[in-house]
């Protein structure tokens, strides 16, 4: 049986100051921890169920600390309303902009501050072979547990920094076209993409900000078929990301 200082010890990662403080963030469900042990991410401690260990627990490394828990006090520990058998704490990686290599695909993130938005975009850049993002300072942690959840174990695979992005572009950028989503731009189907562009996604409520905006080389308008007011305002901020990133892979 677990005790309560080893409950709380593990449930203050849910929140970013005890993040921050020590270094270690959560992943949760059978997949993304299946990721997370085979990524060279550091894992300190493996807390499963009976039933998970049976199965995986003889895979695990000798250097891994295991605490078996019940189902009961998964669900104290979780931040899933419907807790998998099993939960890591890992270390965090570095997201300093200094790891990026600047001479592969990458994506911008002004400003995001939904984690769903933020988990899928992760995702969906995975699948699209874009392994590395770049966001704003005030973006939203990408070791929050719901970012972390809704990636589905991508935050293995992809790269996330927050830096400032005018002074990134300046810095690294200025050989590549700087790609973002504006309703004055040109419309996306007739823009030919290039595969060393970069694409900038901005805030759910404002899209992207006025000083990242002058960094923009070509703006870039996704158009609705549905003409007239008789329609959603705008795109959710993961799909227009999605939808740039196809163009980007299968329109060159």
């Amino acid at each position: 049986m677990i005790g309560k200082n080893k409950i709380s010890s593990i449930t203050r990662l849910h929140q970013k100051k005890f993040r921050d403080a020590s270094g270690l963030f959560l992943v949760e469900g059978i997949k993304s921890v299946g990721d997370l042990l085979r990524s060279p991410m550091g894992v300190v401690e493996i807390l499963a169920t009976e039933d998970w260990l049976s199965k995986y627990g003889n895979d695990l490394s000798p250097e891994i600390s295991i605490t078996l828990v019940t189902p009961s006090e998964m669900e104290r520990l979780s931040a899933w309303k419907n807790p998998q058998p099993v939960m890591a704490v890992a270390q965090m990686p570095s997201t300093d902009a200094e790891i990026l290599d600047f001479d592969q695909p990458l994506l911008m993130l002004d400003d995001l501050r939904d984690p769903g938005n933020m988990g899928t975009i992760i995702r969906t850049a995975d699948w699209f072979g874009i392994r590395q993002i770049a966001c704003s300072e005030n973006t939203v942690e990408v070791f929050n547990p719901k970012v972390i959840q809704a990636t589905m174990g991508s935050f293995t695979r992809v790269v996330v920094c927050y830096t400032d992005l005018e002074k990134l572009i300046d810095r690294h950028l200025q050989h590549r076209r700087i790609l973002g989503t504006f309703l004055s731009g040109t419309p996306i189907q007739q823009v030919q993409f290039r595969p060393s562009d970069v694409i900038v996604i901005g805030n759910e409520a404002n899209g992207i900000s006025e000083n990242l905006a002058a960094k923009v080389t070509d703006k870039i308008l996704i158009d609705s078929p549905v003409k007239g007011a008789d329609k959603a305002e705008s795109l959710n901020a993961s799909i227009a990301a999605a939808i740039m990133m196809y163009q980007l892979n299968f329109s060159v």
